[in-house]
């Protein structure tokens, strides 16, 4: 089936405004929401959202199935009583506008494990009966986790890798982990704890937010991180020696990010060994996947394909050479087990024949991105003129500068190019590439928030290749003006991109706003969002 025309804006929620160091599920994801709406948004598009690792990457994760914890609202927390007026008012003064994760790493983590033990102490039969549900309902991933990241405390830290615990632990010797349950039973029960607190606080906004005609675009890393409770309770997927160290490691060759390519650092796939047991462990993931959002882009799909591998000994990635994915067979077993999947296929990096002919085969749709469209070709599939509409057109991602940062980065003759091909001034470049990919054949359209707002490379998500300094941006409610959401509802009536479930564009565009949507919209005025 065509896809219905809709458009959406990319924010994670480490980068919504928020009273304690970062932005969560709290009162601003809600308003944002609300933003969303008024904008006539219908997709918003999250990156990874489970816990960091290096370089504060959600890409890095020491699970593929836990939720980030640090994005639980405390002051969720204190409502259920689990916390105290005090444990809120001692936070100290955060940077508004970009995160320091050691001092939120901090802060948090110490109002979560008092959160944890006032449960255990003080929590009614009915809520001990909802959380027992839920480990129940998670059984299959988070004893594993729960019991990983209490082990990670035990022996010093996620600074120490699992393959230099003890050996009875690595190994994961059963009597081993018996009594280790049992000695760590309290650590253990903190991380159950705070992964059922994720849990309801991300599928009541993700209600929220579908009562409202937006639908969560997530996103499905397609590696782990070699320090995971994943690669640690199944090596036998991995590539892996004796040891439990890699063979090889991943990433992509020289791209537009980088002229010496990238060097992930994660472990790769055994693809024969889950080819053995049908994919499981890639059918949980996904089926846990969908339970969290509406959508899924899927990371690096042409590693699907073939993969780039990367010598551990190796310093950068250019040293690598192709190796053979899974193909069809994996996205097959999939469906067999979970139905049809809504999936975004992140088609980026270098695109062969064979990839864009997998993408093709499973019905998926891939990505443009404007910023990589004017080299002076005009056979260069991310113009415009060259889309289908089994795309996705964005301005830019997380791992693109902001579109006036690109802007300035141009060359003069870059920019004419630019210009004559948009039939713009270029002064206002981000309303200009905003507005050119929604009205593009692109089925979605979709802008990171940064350029909806006009900023400059200071305010860039991510700089891939980069260990410091990336994941800290966040925005504050009295950057956002009123005509922000209005333009953005203009461009989207224009354009057809109207989404309401059951419902045309056609039919969509005719229903007769709401008076207080074409009202002035108060996006500074609540004191609980700032």
């Amino acid at each position: 089936m065509p896809l219905p025309r809709r458009s959406g804006i990319l924010l994670h929620p480490t980068s919504l405004p928020g009273p304690h160091g970062a932005g969560d599920l709290g009162a601003a994801a809600y308003h944002f929401v609300d933003w969303l709406q008024v904008g006539r948004q219908s997709l918003w598009q999250v990156l990874p959202l489970g816990d960091i690792g290096l370089g504060n990457s959600p890409y890095m994760s020491s699970s593929a199935f836990a939720g980030n914890v640090l994005l639980i609202d405390l002051g969720q927390l204190h409502d259920a009583g689990w916390l105290d007026e005090a444990d809120l008012a001692a936070a100290p003064d955060f940077d508004g506008l970009r995160v320091s994760y050691p001092a939120v790493i901090h802060f948090r983590m110490e109002r979560l494990r008092r959160a944890s033990k006032r449960f255990f102490a003080n929590a009614s039969t009915e809520i001990r009966l909802l959380f027992e549900k839920f480990c129940s309902d998670a059984h299959g991933w988070l004893d594993d986790y729960a019991l990983f990241k209490a082990l990670e405390s035990a022996c010093g830290g996620s600074g120490v890798s699992w393959q230099d615990w003890p050996a009875p632990l690595a190994r994961r010797d059963p009597a081993a982990l018996a009594d280790a349950a049992s000695l760590h039973a309290e650590e253990v029960g903190m991380w159950k704890f705070c992964q059922w607190c994720f849990s309801d606080q991300w599928k009541r906004l993700k209600a929220y937010a579908n009562a409202r005609d937006v639908e969560i675009v997530g996103d499905v890393p397609i590696f782990v991180a070699l320090h995971s409770a994943d690669v640690w309770s199944h090596s036998e997927l991995f590539d892996l020696d004796a040891n439990g160290q890699p063979l090889a490691v991943s990433g992509v060759p020289p791209d537009k990010f980088s002229d010496t390519g990238q060097h992930w650092g994660n472990p790769l796939y055994r693809w024969p060994a889950h080819a053995a047991q049908g994919y499981q462990w890639w059918n949980d993931r996904m089926q846990w996947a969908m339970k969290l959002y509406d959508m899924v882009r899927i990371d690096h799909f042409r590693g699907f394909e073939s993969y780039w591998a990367i010598p551990v000994e190796a310093e950068t990635a250019m040293d690598g050479h192709w190796l053979p994915g899974p193909g069809a067979a994996l996205f097959s077993a999939l469906q067999q087990k979970l139905g049809a999947l809504r999936l975004i296929a992140e088609d980026l990096g270098i695109i062969t024949a064979e990839v864009t002919a997998l993408r093709k085969r499973l019905g998926l749709p891939g990505m443009r991105i404007l910023q990589f469209a004017f080299d002076f070709n005009p056979d260069n599939p991310y113009l415009p003129h060259n889309y289908q509409s089994d795309t996705v057109a964005y301005t830019g991602t997380h791992d693109n500068d902001t579109t006036c940062g690109w802007w300035n980065s141009l060359s003069e003759l870059e920019r004419d190019y630019a210009r004559r091909y948009l039939s713009v001034s270029g002064d206002w470049i981000h309303w200009d590439l905003i507005r050119t990919a929604s009205a593009s054949v692109a089925a979605f359209a979709i802008a990171p928030m940064q350029d909806v707002l006009g900023l400059d490379s200071a305010h860039r998500m991510n700089r891939p290749g980069l260990g410091q300094g990336s994941w800290e941006w966040r925005f504050s409610w009295d950057m956002v003006s009123p005509w922000h959401a209005g333009f953005l509802a203009e461009l989207t009536t224009l354009y057809g991109r109207i989404w309401q479930p059951g419902k045309t564009s056609l039919q969509a565009l005719k229903r007769k706003p709401d008076r207080n949507e074409l009202a002035p919209y108060p996006c500074a005025s609540a004191e609980s969002v700032k």
